[in-house]
């Protein structure tokens, strides 16, 4: 097939464009190369044989002209960052999907398939049991709550704590300006998709790990900042008390994902959680990522929260596995392959502190009230 990955020069794109060449498909990439994640322009790691097309998915002319002659399309190219720019997240995300569905329709194009990238963020705070209330789906935790160092979820109905439970596709409950554009996008592949006949699927990825990850996306997650800590010698930030749950997987096992609901017309018109199918403590990931590194640096833990962030989220990832898919990359690999890719960069900046500051100027990260 001719296969169009927006957002290829990415880190998921980029590595589910090298598996479609090797499978013998032809590969356009549209990307527009968005500072500061691609902050030394279009990076040396992209295949050879991929076309590639400068441009912004938000513009129909090109975006047009990049599905031309197209079989099937990854719509990887999005916003992400912790930053309250509300519309931005939005004008991306949602309006580049619709795009995509309003071109195809249009111009009559024979597209076989969509597949657009998702968010375990959609999920929201999850899934949680109360031992007198059962199982209920919490909002974010308010400010009053946060600023005093209380951060577990509480029953709805009798203040007690919950406990957190796997959570599957059907418990959707997204909180923040990234989670509700995602939401988005999937509502208009899979419903567009059923009214037009385009055969579409949205995977919601849980947090990504491997080499090409962007040093200078603040989205990144947790490996790109206790791995930058570590490279510069210096104490990492754990928010909250570090006992938050958190949801990894390596990045081979999402490019098996997205061949999979490629191939396999059963996952039409579906959203399928892909996640590690192993929970970890923030403090426990910090901790093997010193044991891989070699390096032991105390993090600073309690001083801080970033406002917004769940509390606990562990996806369930059953659904996908009944299609033969199944997380294969064990976390000790992703970090030492993220590690190995970070020493083997040269003139990485230390933008640690600008990032930092950032947000506390943007009121995303708060420090506890004493």
């Amino acid at each position: 097939m001719k296969i169009l990955v927006t957002g290829g020069a990415g880190f998921i794109g980029s590595h589910t464009v090298d598996r479609l060449i090797e499978e013998g498909h032809m590969v356009r990439i549209l990307d527009n190369l968005q500072q500061p994640v691609h902050l030394k322009g279009k990076p040396d790691y992209l295949h050879k044989d991929a076309e590639f097309i400068l441009g912004d998915v938000r513009d129909k002319f090109i975006l047009e002209k990049a599905m031309t002659g197209i079989d099937a399309i990854y719509h990887f190219a999005a916003y992400q960052d912790y930053l309250p720019d509300f519309s931005t997240y939005f004008h991306v995300n949602s309006v580049s999907t619709a795009l995509i569905y309003e071109i195809i329709v249009e111009k009559r194009l024979p597209v076989g398939k969509v597949i657009v990238a998702s968010s375990q963020a959609v999920l929201g705070e999850g899934l949680y049991r109360c031992q007198e209330h059962g199982e209920m789906t919490p909002d974010i935790r308010i400010e009053q709550q946060l600023s005093k160092g209380d951060w577990e979820q509480h029953c709805l109905c009798c203040d007690r704590y919950m406990q957190y439970l796997p959570t599957p596709e059907q418990k959707i409950n997204p909180q923040n300006q990234y989670a509700m554009s995602k939401y988005s996008q999937e509502m208009i592949a899979v419903n567009l998709g059923k009214r037009y006949g385009i055969p579409s699927v949205a995977l919601r990825y849980s947090i990504v790990q491997g080499p090409r990850q962007s040093f200078y996306n603040a989205y990144s997650g947790a490996m790109r900042i206790f791995a930058l800590h570590l490279y510069f010698n210096k104490h990492p930030i754990i928010y909250e008390d570090g006992r938050q749950i958190r949801d990894y997987i390596n990045y081979r096992d999402v490019v098996n994902a997205n061949i999979l609901v490629l191939n396999d017309e059963r996952a039409n018109y579906q959203c399928f959680n892909v996640g590690g199918g192993h929970p970890y403590t923030v403090v426990d990931f910090y901790r093997k990522v010193e044991q891989v590194t070699g390096k032991c640096i105390n993090p600073v833990i309690m001083k801080y929260y970033r406002y917004g962030d769940t509390r606990h989220i562990f996806s369930d990832i059953s659904k996908l596995k009944s299609l033969g898919w199944k997380p294969n990359v064990p976390i000790n690999k992703s970090i030492e392959e993220y590690w190995d890719y970070l020493n083997s960069q040269t003139n990485i900046e230390d933008i640690l502190d600008y990032a930092e500051k950032t947000m506390k100027n943007k009121g995303v990260v708060r420090a506890i009230k004493q």
